[in-house]
């Protein structure tokens, strides 16, 4: 039965990572490319979207994460990694998303400015992103650690 957490914890982060990787290769650029006003439209109702997908899968990734490496104990320390780097993107979007997020839906930045906002945004996303995938490396290697390969 503990073989199936830590297998339903990878795969959690996996499906957390593909859904940063699509994020960051399809949506990103799209935004990126359109006229503000589009972007704050689209913004209105796409933002609430992707946070109720995004919140319980960052959730459901970072709680697996951290209690797998709990069980794992800490002698497996690729599940020490992949948990601290599930923590760090918490810590991310508290720093920077929740702010940046926030003054998309409010319009509170002004249309000469957003590109470049939307260009720390993707770096920002980048950096998460990257993190997740090492999360996702990590936490199939302590699989090899628990099975003794």
């Amino acid at each position: 039965m503990i073989e199936q957490f830590y297998i339903l914890t990878t795969l959690v982060i996996g499906l957390f990572a593909g859904s940063l990787l699509t994020e960051a290769i399809i949506l990103v650029p799209y935004w990126r490319r359109m006229e503000p006003v589009e972007f704050f439209r689209l913004h209105g109702s796409l933002g609430p979207s992707l946070f109720r997908y995004y919140a319980p899968l960052t959730s459901a990734a970072v709680i697996l994460a951290v209690t797998a490496a709990a069980l794992a104990g800490a002698s497996n320390v690729p599940w020490l990694i992949s948990a601290g780097l599930c923590l760090i993107t918490i810590a991310i979007f508290v720093i920077y998303f929740r702010a940046a997020n926030n003054r998309f839906a409010t319009h509170d930045i002004s249309s000469d400015k957003l590109g470049r906002e939307l260009q720390n945004w993707s770096n920002w996303h980048w950096l998460r992103t990257s993190l997740v995938i090492v999360a996702l490396g990590t936490s199939i290697y302590g699989h090899t650690l628990r099975a003794g390969i």
